[in-house]
């Protein structure tokens, strides 16, 4: 996927920001604890939605639900400046009623609206790196059980990227050439 060069950026930051909150020092898992410790402290967190907007973003991981893929793959290709309206954007995702309250704060602060449509479009982005993540995995996952098969890093990830455009084709968007 190709995505603009400000959702290439910020989708690494988002993902390493999920990922610093996922465990503790002992390794368990304890992201719901700390989404929950970032929700009661968003009216702290909105002077960042502008500097850092992944740290803020968090905040909705796992709330959206997107019921236009194709409308967010288009969002994924712009730049912030060709950003679509919050309203037109918002028909196409549902979100949890616990975070409809902190969206209407974060539209009333200045930039509020871009950073919801970052918010919307990182939280896209996560899911469906995770899903082709853990498909590319359970898939290596049965090489290796077979012992090695004398393939390149190259012939593997020609495999992936063919994988993503067959799922992406069937989602209905045109396929790469």
């Amino acid at each position: 996927m190709s995505l603009s060069l400000y959702f290439e950026d910020l989708s690494k930051a988002y993902k390493a920001e999920l990922d610093d909150l996922q465990s503790d020092s002992e390794g368990n898992d304890v992201l719901a604890k700390r989404l929950k410790e970032k929700r009661s402290q968003f009216a702290a967190l909105l002077p960042m939605i502008d500097t850092a907007p992944e740290m803020v973003a968090v905040v909705f991981h796992g709330e959206l639900h997107f019921d236009n893929l194709q409308a967010m793959y288009n969002l994924s290709l712009t730049e912030p400046e060709e950003f679509p309206d919050w309203d037109a954007l918002a028909l196409t995702l549902q979100m949890s009623p616990s975070m409809q309250a902190l969206t209407a704060q974060a539209l009333a602060a200045p930039g509020g609206e871009r950073f919801m449509l970052t918010v919307a479009c990182l939280e896209y982005l996560y899911s469906n790196s995770a899903g082709a993540s853990r498909a590319a995995h359970d898939e290596n996952s049965d090489e290796h059980d077979e012992g090695e098969n004398g393939r390149s890093d190259d012939d593997d990830e020609r495999d992936l990227d063919e994988a993503g455009a067959d799922w992406m084709s069937e989602q209905g968007f045109d396929k790469r050439e």
